[in-house]
């Protein structure tokens, strides 16, 4: 049968409904149904087409459904007992039928129509199945409020304007999956560009924030225009993440600690070296405000606790504590001589107390007066010295205050020491210092860092209203492999608890977009039973709490991954938008399956053959599964993730100048002597 045209000012009966189920709904099309239809007297199309639209008239309005499946059935062939001849038969003539979905109903108000998702009711045998005019496929392909940000087209509804709402796309975390060079990163750095464009006010940058982790330095190129670059060793915007903005899990990660001494050891280091409790060369007072401090913050814990007058053994080990103290009070009385008289008075309250036990059958509980004489007396000594109140609540492990490097490693050292756990933590010490004197860390995480935590997050998340730029590109490129994990997951952190106090500060999220490159390096899926977990593991559970919680502190994570059957499977459920491009891999493709519901299934059998440019958006951002053409991108905002042109450079149409030289200095960070000379001594 030739392709014949179709007009669009009305729908056309294909067909009626045959067989009706929950999971299965078939439809029979009619013989004079056309094989071909012409979308705006255009070039025509074949018809029916898979994963194509159909209405199916209800009387609550129309049911839009989605082809999954078509075939041709044979008619029987009867002996026509009409007719004298019993020799003359029906010859066989082809019924053309097919599967569809239900994805919602198309409701109108006489002038225009709505899409709404889901089925109330199914139809009935023998409904009428039609083929929507361009006015309805519009409205199928539109729906939803806030539809602002055009992505591309839909081949399959006459190539109607795809368009989405950024705060369901961003908002609820979305994946982009598909196989190298399917067009994953173009769609990336598209939704990013189209967002911008389509945000941007009359004057000034749009008020957005977007942070890229970049892997293979594909996107530096693209934004460079448009926000801030940091690298590795770039003199104008370096890539800092220092070590006193890690905490204690990311510590025990890249120093490989074990959880029964080095760890515990580790996160008492760290705790002294946020509290300042590490200084060598501090005066007696100092000391003595700080040992004032420490007993006086466990005194008021014994007291809570009700040590000193609970169940024995609880009063005598209250005591000892007690005696304890009294013997490094009088070595400090020693030291700063007889002068000070709040030491005298702290001596002589537990010295008081001490002797009230000190009988051949002692009474350890205590009276509340004798504690209180006790508490007020330390609490009048540590003001003396010039004690705060706020002083008393000790900074956690994981407070982002600066530390030098090598002081922390001689702090750990000389704890070890004092603790008699030398033999334990020689080789952590060895890995420390080797992180920190090793040239390619040390200028991203090393001492050599210089930059206060408020400028850091000025630079990353970016400055009032975005003055300067939307977007940040943190190349990753770069970074040495045995640190990539940990500064991934630094980044990711900061930028999700400063979001979070960024909401407990102004009562508002800051919504700000996080997009990691190459998902599958740095959120893979891991043991839970770990008894040690390592650098990628800690990594992958920074993005596991973001993607459960940020939706909350206004931080939307955005993923793009070759291979979805590598990530972590909580990461992936938290996703409620997919941008699905060509997926091969048969595990990949048995994950996006499990993902969506049954009755979906049928178009993502297409994922295996969809060309570059094209992909499948579904979920939360889309009313219904939908093929989109993305929108085409420009040469210069393209991520450099072409193709190698082997041919071009072969058959010397591509030139590439060799200078091997050049990237040899590069490489081993040489320096010029003067100015356009380098340093060939080196």
């Amino acid at each position: 049968m030739s392709m014949s045209p179709m007009e669009h000012s009305a729908s056309l009966r294909i067909g009626a409904v045959e067989f009706v189920s929950p999971d299965e709904i078939k439809v029979g099309l009619d013989i004079e149904s056309p094989d071909g239809i012409a979308a705006n007297a255009g070039v025509p199309r074949a018809f029916p087409r898979i994963n194509s639209y159909v209405l199916i008239a209800t009387e609550a309005g129309h049911i839009v459904a989605q082809i999954e499946w078509i075939a041709v059935e044979r008619s029987p062939l009867p002996i026509r007992k009409s007719f004298a001849d019993n020799g003359l038969v029906d010859l066989p003539f082809p019924l053309r039928k097919m599967c569809v979905n239900p994805l919602g109903l198309l409701k109108t108000d006489g002038k225009n129509f709505s899409f709404h998702r889901g089925v109330q009711t199914f139809p009935s045998v023998g409904e009428p199945v039609l083929i929507p005019t361009d006015k309805q496929l519009c409205s199928i392909i539109e729906s939803g409020d806030n539809r602002r940000v055009k992505i591309g087209t839909s081949p399959m509804a006459a190539n109607t304007d795809v368009k989405v709402d950024p705060d369901r796309l961003f908002g609820r975390h979305l994946a982009v999956l598909g196989n190298t060079g399917s067009g994953k990163s173009c769609s990336v750095a598209g939704l990013i560009q189209w967002s911008l464009e389509s945000a941007k006010p009359a004057e000034g940058n749009p008020n957005a924030r977007f942070i890229i982790l970049d892997p293979n330095g594909e996107y530096a190129k693209v934004f460079k225009d448009k926000g801030r670059v940091f690298q590795v060793g770039d003199g104008e915007s370096p890539l800092q993440v220092p070590i006193w903005f890690w905490n204690s899990l990311e510590w025990c990660s890249i120093t490989q600690a074990s959880p029964k001494v080095q760890a515990p050891l580790l996160k008492r280091a760290l705790r002294a070296m946020r509290n300042d409790e590490h200084e060598v060369s501090e005066s007696v007072e100092v000391f003595t405000k700080r040992f004032i401090a420490t007993v006086l913050v466990s005194l008021r814990h014994e007291i809570t606790v009700g040590s000193p007058w609970g169940s024995f053994p609880r009063p005598k080990n209250f005591y000892e504590k007690i005696c304890k103290w009294l013997e490094s009070v009088e070595d400090i009385r020693g030291q700063l001589g007889d002068s000070e008289v709040p030491i005298d008075v702290i001596v002589e309250r537990l010295q008081a107390y001490k002797d009230a036990r000190s009988g051949q059958y002692p009474t350890y509980e205590s009276t509340t007066s004798e504690v209180e004489g006790i508490k007020n007396a330390l609490t009048a000594g540590f003001e003396h010295f010039g004690g705060q109140q706020g002083e008393l609540l000790p900074k956690n492990e994981d407070v982002p205050i600066r530390f030098a490097g090598e002081t922390f490693v001689t702090y750990l050292e000389s704890l070890a020491q004092e603790t008699g756990s030398e033999q334990y933590i020689e080789f952590l010490l060895a890995r420390i210092r080797t992180m920190l004197s090793d040239t390619r860390m040390k200028n991203v995480v090393g001492d050599d860092v210089e930059i206060l935590l408020a400028d850091w997050l000025e630079n990353y998340i970016g400055e009032n209203n975005a003055v300067d730029g939307c977007v940040t590109v943190i190349d990753l490129s770069l970074v040495p492999a045995e640190i990539i994990h940990v500064v991934t997951s630094v980044v990711s952190r900061m930028t999700f608890e400063a979001l979070q106090r960024y909401r407990k500060v102004n009562g508002k999220s800051l919504p700000t977009v996080l997009v990691m490159e190459e998902a599958h390096t740095f959120i893979k899926r891991y043991k839970e039973d770990m008894e040690s977990p390592n650098a990628s593991s800690i990594c992958c559970q920074v993005f596991e709490k973001i993607a459960r919680e940020g939706r909350k502190f206004g931080l939307g994570l955005v993923l793009s991954s070759q291979r979805p059957s590598e990530l972590s499977p909580t990461v992936l459920s938290q996703c409620n938008s997919f941008l699905l491009h060509r997926i091969s891999n048969d595990k990949d493709q048995e994950l996006i399956h499990r993902l969506v519901p049954d009755n979906l299934r049928g178009l993502l059998r297409e994922l295996p053959s969809l060309p570059s440019q094209q992909a499948i958006l579904l979920g939360w951002a889309a009313e219904l599964p939908i093929m989109v053409r993305m929108n085409d991108l420009a040469d210069e905002f393209r991520p450099q993730s072409d193709d190698p042109d082997f041919w071009d450079v072969w058959t010397r149409k591509a030139n590439r100048e060799i200078d091997w030289k050049n990237i040899s200095d590069d490489w081993q960070m040489k320096r010029a002597a003067n100015a356009g000379d380098l340093d060939e001594d080196f």
